[in-house]
């Protein structure tokens, strides 16, 4: 498969009372059209902020990023992105919000009126339009917050932590909502998690970082069947790729 996303000698320095701190990297990264590829690390490692290079939201201090044959040089618009804390407006309804999306990509809100509902109902939606926000769960939030980042049919999703503020069922709940869009739509998918069971069950392949500066120190091909329902989780092979994952960790000393 063609690469859909490519990372070259990628690094990121912050400049502190003057001096450079380095952040990130540097990297190199292939990730291929449909692959469902996490970034897995502990806090600072500076995944997130790879994230938001790839995205256009950061400049690279050194290297490039290639994304469907073009460097990114600016935001993209071509991607769908989903962040830890909803990014609902809260004026508007679940509705509103989904079709916010549409609107500022002057797409015609007609058109995609049965992708809307589409989608609403693949993530238990169906019924919630009108509520605002405040109206509704946290997990139903991110719910909305996922159909926002699919609505426009993006070829790239790029999830910054989707789930990390989540209770453990709602979690499970919608692991499940995101594993079966992707079978089903097979966008190429880059997230960033420092959830190691998170990794292994929603992943094509794990990049496991080093504490900061993040370093893509190995990647792990993720050989287990597809759905990765309840069966496969207590699989000895799920158990055993946990395992060499947290091996990994204690190397660095973080477990």
């Amino acid at each position: 498969m063609p690469a859909a996303i490519t990372i070259q000698d990628v690094s990121k320095s912050f400049s502190t009372e003057g001096q450079p701190i380095l952040a990130f990297g540097p990297a190199d990264l292939e990730v291929e059209e449909g692959d469902f590829v996490t970034l897995l690390g502990p806090s600072g490692c500076g995944k997130s902020t790879l994230l938001l290079m790839i995205a256009g939201l950061l400049s690279c201090t050194t290297g490039k990023i290639v994304m469907n044959h073009e460097e990114v040089s600016e935001p993209r618009h071509d991607i769908g992105m989903m962040f830890q804390d909803s990014t609902l407006v809260p004026w508007r309804t679940v509705l509103g919000n989904i079709n916010l999306q549409l609107e500022l990509r002057n797409l015609n809100l007609d058109e995609y009126s049965v992708k809307i509902s589409e989608l609403m109902e693949s993530v238990s939606l169906k019924g919630y339009e009108h509520l605002r926000p405040h109206e509704l769960s946290g997990g139903m939030q991110q719910r909305a917050a996922l159909c926002q980042a699919l609505i426009h049919e993006p070829k790239t999703l790029l999830l910054d932590e989707p789930l990390g503020k989540l209770d453990a069922m709602t979690r499970e709940n919608i692991r499940k909502d995101l594993q079966n869009l992707w079978m089903n739509e097979k966008p190429t998918v880059l997230m960033v998690t420092h959830s190691i069971e998170e990794a292994v069950q929603l992943s094509s392949k794990v990049c496991v970082i080093t504490p900061r500066p993040g370093l893509i120190d190995k990647t792990i091909e993720v050989k287990l069947p597809w759905p990765r329902d309840l069966d496969v989780k207590r699989s000895q092979m799920f158990t055993d790729y946990m395992a060499e994952i947290q091996e990994v960790f204690q190397g660095y000393g973080v477990i």
